[in-house]
């Protein structure tokens, strides 16, 4: 029996975790008390990472799909295989790629998704960044220069917050990298500051809120305006420090004109003096901060609604300001000059539907579109790295259908899915103990900075290949290198190359490739931290609070926040014709559970048990209305499609909303999960629909669907 320290894998809080671990299994999970960044904390995912790690239905052997069926193979079979059939499409492009959301969770999917994209060498690649933050990305980009530049609220010293489409005692924060954000919420309203949640339903963090404001789905982006609006109307506007790093603010007013409270009130449910007191409020507290997560993001208006996110923030001084939002500083990054190329998008266009580039990629909606429509560039493979988009995008019972009918498909993936049912292959990854961890992606939306990695808790079984083997590999195929290359080799000839980039001529240290090449990132980062500090510092590194990094964070041209980036004005008009014509049906949104992570976790036992997470939420004049009854069944029809689904009433839902989660439906032919296929749910995608996207980050709307509910 042994005590291993570790940071959990399964969202973006980033915890620590003390294991007990006694030969090759995890029998005790808790959290770390020794991490000054987690605190202890520990949420109901993470205490079943043992149970989740053992999960009997996890594949540990790749399985090549012959005469219909799945039989095992070993690794060298399996990459031969896809080198052998790889060579039946010379075009690239009609090699498609689709990576998931657990990419970004693991630190080989941080160091090598990015070269495994570019070894592919295909225009049609796809992520469920545009089933999710797409909109924050592109804002980002128009306003600073880079996409990755996302401010995140510094909770910890703010005063006053106004958190929207958003339930982060749910998710544990997304896009903001917070362990414990009930307890640094409560430590917010301790020091006598408070918070206020703006949502369609009363969710966790709504109902511990100092107030809960209603709204009508996919309404926020008018309310946001309102809310600027309202900022010059009763001269709030103080830019502060700002001044220096913007460009003219006072256009602004002219565009924001239409929105008044009065305009708006009706269409989002928000009375005019609660907009108003909000906009004081905003202005008038020492520091403050606005967040805006999925409801403002996976909505028609999404680019609008994070612009004016970030635009509120910076109006009322409270942008790079300690108790605003503010830009973390990760180990592993580098510093800018405060000047660059700016953003853009639409280097190339999508085939069938011309939908512009963007970061790389297209939108995961059309991605449908380009396999099922004939011609030349038509996609008829695909690689899934660790993405279930059978159930994750809108319109599911199209994406299955495309996907059934592929030539050939090949899914990184640990479990015969949904998705992962259709591959000829599937390529199984190890579980998180025999994994090492640090997290590229998250530290930089961290809410303080810290530097934290960890070894895997248990060696790979022998036979076993790790992540960053099967990604390496795969990159060989690609490139034409073959099934055989020597990866070391070319490992080396990777990290020889970045030194020399980077003007170093030191030996980076570490035990395997992925080590060295992150030992090299952190000693030639902003502290000069090294691996062997962090492995002799199993907690991690407090690095400090988050600082200034204006002007350096910039990328933009001009070396100034661009205030109204010229794509985003120019869908204003589309937002005000929106306004003019508000929806009359009754509309379906999603929500979160502590419990649960998109589709990853629904086979463990002890997160699915009890009262059924997948219900239908309707309030009770909704239901006596519509002859609903709590604990019955309704049928729920969009343009799409048409689901059975059981029903919840409760007063926690506006009326004329309804609310599913997303990430269930385990009930497909063909898988290889046995607990989450006793709670299968429904896939809520059946009714999302993928001809509805933001224009400016393709981004599905998957809030806001209009539906009609009957009894079943």
């Amino acid at each position: 029996m042994r005590t291993v320290f570790t940071t959990c894998p399964l969202c973006e809080a980033t915890c620590g975790l003390e294991l007990t671990v006694e030969g090759d299994r995890i029998t005790k999970v808790r959290g770390d008390r020794e991490d000054d960044f987690s605190r202890g904390f520990i949420c109901p995912k993470g205490a079943s990472l043992g149970t989740l790690d053992a999960d009997p239905d996890r594949l540990s052997t790749p399985l090549i799909k012959r005469d219909g069926e799945f039989r095992e193979a070993t690794w060298d079979e399996a990459f031969r295989y896809i080198d052998e059939r790889l060579k039946d499409f010379p075009d690239r492009n009609a090699v498609a790629m689709y990576l998931g959301n657990p990419v970004v969770h693991s630190l080989a999917g941080g160091l090598y998704a990015g070269p495994l994209r570019k070894a592919l060498g295909s225009r049609n690649v796809f992520t469920a960044s545009t089933v999710d933050q797409m909109p924050k990305h592109v804002q980002c980009g128009h306003m600073y220069g880079s996409i990755f530049s996302i401010p995140v609220p510094d909770i910890d010293r703010t005063d006053f917050m106004l958190v929207l489409g958003a339930d982060p005692f749910s998710s544990n924060g997304s896009l903001w990298t917070v362990p414990d954000v009930p307890g640094r919420f409560k430590d917010l309203q301790k020091r006598g500051g408070s918070f206020v949640v703006v949502d369609p339903r009363r969710s966790r963090t709504a109902a511990a809120a100092d107030q809960h404001v209603v709204i009508r789905p996919g309404t926020d982006v008018f309310l946001l305006l309102a809310l600027i609006h309202e900022l010059f109307a009763q001269d709030l506007v103080n830019l502060r420090d700002l001044a220096e790093h913007v460009t003219d603010h006072t256009g602004i007013r002219q565009h924001v004109a239409p929105f008044s409270p009065e305009a708006v009130a009706e269409r989002t449910g928000v009375e005019v003096e609660t907009i108003r007191a909000l906009a004081r409020r905003l202005a008038e507290a020492d520091r403050a901060a606005v967040y805006g997560r999925i409801g403002t993001t996976t909505v028609e208006f999404g680019t609008v609604a994070s612009w004016a996110v970030d635009t509120l923030n910076i109006l009322t001084g409270n942008l790079d300001r300690p108790g605003g939002v503010m830009w973390p500083l990760p180990a592993h990054s580098k510093r800018g000059t405060g000047r660059g190329k700016g953003f853009g998008i639409g280097r190339w266009h999508s085939r069938v539907k011309g939908h512009p580039e963007v970061m790389g990629e297209y939108p995961a909606v059309t991605m449908v579109d380009e396999i099922e429509t004939p011609g030349d560039g038509q996609v008829r493979a695909l690689f899934t790295i660790g993405g279930n988009p059978a159930l994750s995008l809108p319109n599911s019972a199209r994406v299955n259908a495309a996907l059934s009918g592929l030539d050939f498909m090949v899914s990184v993936d640990p479990y015969l899915n949904e998705t992962t049912r259709h591959a000829d292959v599937i390529l199984p990854t190890p579980p998180p103990s025999r994994r090492d961890h640090y997290d590229i992606a998250f530290l930089n939306n961290s809410v303080r900075n810290v530097a934290k990695y960890s070894r895997a808790a248990i060696p790979l079984e022998e036979g076993r290949v790790d992540e960053t083997d099967i990604f390496f590999r795969l990159a060989t195929i690609f490139s034409g290198l073959g099934p055989a290359a020597d990866l070391d080799a070319i490992a080396a000839f990777q990290l020889a190359d970045l030194k020399q980039k980077a003007g170093v001529d030191f030996e980076p240290e570490g035990e395997t490739r992925e080590e060295r090449l992150l030992d090299l990132k952190l000693r030639t980062g902003p502290y000069g931290v090294s691996l062997r500090q962090l492995l002799d510092h199993p907690h991690g590194i407090d690095l400090g609070p988050l600082t200034s990094r204006l002007p350096e964070i910039l990328r933009t041209e001009s070396g100034r926040i661009e205030l109204t980036p010229q794509p985003i004005v120019d869908d204003f008009p589309r937002v005000l014709e929106a306004l003019e014509h508000p929806e009359t049906e009754m509309v379906l949104v999603g929500r979160r559970h502590l419990r649960t992570n998109n589709s990853w976790m629904h086979n463990v036992p002890a997160l699915v048990k009890g009262k059924p997470l997948c219900t239908l939420l309707v309030n009770p004049g909704d239901a006596d209305r519509l002859g609903l009854r709590d604990g019955g069944t309704a049928q729920v029809t969009s343009r799409v499609g048409k689901i059975e689904v059981l029903v919840e009433v409760t007063a926690d839902i506006a009326p004329g909303v309804v609310s599913m989660p997303h990430g269930w439906g385990h009930d497909q032919p063909g898988t290889q999960l046995s607990v989450a296929r006793e709670h299968a749910g429904v896939n809520v995608n059946l009714l999302t629909d993928d001809l509805r996207i933001d224009p400016l980050s393709g981004t599905a709307v998957l809030n806001g669907t209009r539906v009609q509910v009957v009894p079943a």
